[in-house]
């Protein structure tokens, strides 16, 4: 795992070890890219973005400070919780097993129904994964968050809770160190498990390009941060990569894919 440390070494261009997200390449170089802030300003927010473009060995963020910032995953954390799930066996097939919804009335219409968990982390429904993670129970979860290596590590804050309001942070360079190892399918758990959530992480299509990436949005007391993590594909080259910013008016939560969207061109990602 990246530190904010080694982090902020790389985007320097300075020495610093490689993560276990780039163990099996030529230590990355580092870059800052402080033309892709404007793309936040101009949307009249602030954020950061890192790309990790495998095939160059290259790391690219806006800025050497917020890329380096731990924050709240929000439902970012759907892509561990459905790996966890699905090694477990708390949840056997993402299309079949169905979770029934209780009835209790949300804003969002789309959590208003009974949903699998390839359709819950396409609708992003926090109360199916908040069921998902009391199923998982605290001493599994614990467990694959250490095996996963992900963020801090920390849990606390209650089990259904601590990625939305609770203790756990992860910045956005170690986003890209752990979906890396998903897209290379080295994560210390099952192939099928990784390929599982590979395949029903959300879609958008480009062009020829395919991203595969997972928004998360935190409440206003927590911020009202929006994340959006994933890959770009563009023929045989991936770029791994991880936005955050403030939303600060409802459009921003859109801006979440305009933005990667222009970071990811303005990098040759797209």
């Amino acid at each position: 795992m990246l530190t904010r440390r080694d982090a902020l070494g790389l985007l320097a261009g300075a020495a610093a070890l490689p993560s276990r997200a780039f163990a099996d390449y030529a230590k990355p170089r580092g870059d800052i890219r402080t033309d892709l802030a404007k793309f936040f300003t101009d949307a009249g927010t602030e954020g950061t973005f890192v790309g990790y473009k495998v095939e160059d060995y290259l790391l690219i963020s806006s800025d050497s400070n917020r890329s380096g910032e731990p924050k709240l995953p929000a439902s970012t954390f759907k892509i561990p919780n459905s790996l966890i799930a699905l090694e477990t066996g708390v949840v056997g097939d993402p299309d079949k097993d169905v979770f029934k919804w209780d009835g209790v009335k949300h804003n969002n219409e789309a959590w208003n129904k009974d949903h699998t968990l390839r359709s819950a982390i396409a609708a992003s429904v926090v109360p199916v994964y908040q069921e998902i993670a009391r199923r998982i129970g605290p001493e599994r979860m614990q467990k694959y968050v250490d095996l996963l290596d992900y963020g801090n590590h920390n849990i606390g804050g209650g089990i259904d809770q601590f990625w939305l309001t609770g203790d756990m942070r992860i910045d956005p360079v170690q986003q890209i160190d752990f979906v890396d190892r998903l897209r290379r399918r080295v994560l210390p758990v099952s192939k099928r498990a990784q390929d599982l959530v590979v395949d029903i992480l959300p879609v958008t299509k480009v062009g020829d390009v395919v991203i595969r990436a997972k928004t998360g949005l935190t409440d206003r007391d927590h911020g009202q941060l929006g994340w959006l993590v994933g890959w770009a594909e563009k023929g045989g080259a991936d770029t791994v990569f991880a936005l955050n910013l403030d939303v600060r008016e409802p459009r921003h939560i859109a801006d979440r894919m305009t933005i990667s969207q222009a970071c990811l061109s303005a990098i040759g990602a797209i």
